[in-house]
């Protein structure tokens, strides 16, 4: 039977909510404390879902603790994580995992070092519906993929977040805010990525909030918040991606695979469910109702939530010695692959990845069930 590892958080804000409301659905793991520079939230947040308040370095100090999740803002993601494996536990980062690739090869050194595993977001790939994209692809039913779109599109965040800024400077932008759901989906379905171009734009130098309570302020712009990239598969697809902030509507389905035999069509990765929708040639597919995969089924309203799957598959994978799913390659790989196209739009050419990753083992419907309190 699988024990429960206790997990901390650090990081009071928005998403520790999330965290803490859904932790409970899984085994293997019990959230147990949060902590924040901001003591005011940490203890509000604790308040609020029955676990205790610590100050970080109690956090990091505590018995009871065996693995951190990493809630802090981008830039923070590195020192925080590091400082989580000094202190002799895991960890497991929101996305991104780190914002380079030094930063996660000394992250990697240092978990090997000391025996601890590290983790990070996204973990929607692991959703129903990604999942029995996966299932089709890798049946042959759709033969195989050779190109695809990927498109995500909006009019930023100033409009309704309370503290928009850093998702207008380095370290956020369209491609590493939102970017990495997206990739990280695509690796898991065709394998790790060759090399990358891009072309990339800032056509708004400043952003003027809309939302409260900060409605009327301007905000500068630090990163490109237009990106048109090119990914070359190792498998040979070649994938057009799309993402930008300065977009007021568009038609574009959030991602679509051409395969020799057909065509998928994937739903947002940001998101764990979704419509699918395949073809035979040209043909329509009805899909069959016996995919039955726990991680489609609404939870959270009309959506499926299943946030902390891969979280728990890590703290189970640590007890069983397997790996998991949302490992520190696959992330590293997804943050390559994300400044690899900043850096091609800077030089408007093409830039080779020096890392690659093994695609993560598939998440049936019976394994997800088995992830299920």
């Amino acid at each position: 039977m699988t024990n429960k590892l206790g997990v901390g958080i650090i990081g009071a804000g928005n998403i520790s909510a999330a965290y803490l409301r859904l932790g409970p659905m899984f085994k293997g793991i019990e959230l147990r404390a949060v902590a924040d520079l901001n003591m005011d939230a940490a203890n509000e947040r604790a308040k609020e879902f029955g676990v205790r308040a610590e100050t970080v370095d109690g956090l990091l100090a505590s018995d009871d603790i065996d693995i951190v999740v990493n809630l802090t803002i981008p830039a923070a993601h590195f020192e925080v994580s590091k400082n989580v494996l000094l202190a002799g536990k895991h960890v497991y980062s929101e996305k991104p995992f780190v914002l380079t690739l030094e930063e996660g090869a000394e992250l990697k050194a240092l978990a090997e070092e000391k025996g601890l595993r590290v983790g990070s977001a996204p973990d929607t790939f692991m959703g129903g519906a990604h999942q029995r994209v996966r299932n089709i692809i890798d049946s042959g039913e759709v033969g195989k993929i050779t190109s695809g779109t990927a498109f995500v599109m909006g009019h930023g965040m100033e409009h309704w977040h309370p503290n928009p800024d850093f998702f207008y400077q380095p370290g956020a932008g369209p491609v590493l805010d939102i970017g990495p759901y997206y990739v990280t989906n695509l690796v898991q379905l065709l394998g790790p990525v060759a090399r990358v171009a891009a072309l990339t734009s800032t056509p708004a130098p400043e952003r003027l909030i809309t939302s409260q309570p900060r409605n009327g302020e301007k905000i500068p712009v630090g990163t490109p918040t237009t990106i048109h990239a090119l990914l070359e598969f190792e498998s040979g697809a070649v994938i057009t991606m799309v993402t930008s902030w300065d977009v007021w509507q568009h038609g574009h389905s959030n991602m679509e695979l051409y395969g020799e035999e057909g065509t998928l069509h994937v739903p947002d990765p940001n998101f764990f469910g979704g419509e699918i929708k395949q073809t035979k040639r040209e043909a329509d597919v009805e899909l069959s109702g016996e995919w039955e995969h726990p991680f489609s089924v609404p939870n959270d309203g009309d959506n499926a939530n299943y946030r902390c799957a891969g979280l728990a598959d890590m703290a189970i994978a640590i007890q069983e010695g397997r790996p998991h799913r949302c490992s520190d390659a696959l992330a590293l790989h997804a943050v390559e692959v994300m400044t690899s196209i900043l850096a091609a739009g800077e030089k408007r050419g093409f830039v080779e990845m020096s890392t690659t990753c093994e695609r993560p083992a598939p998440l049936t419907p019976d394994a997800a069930r088995e992830l299920l309190a």
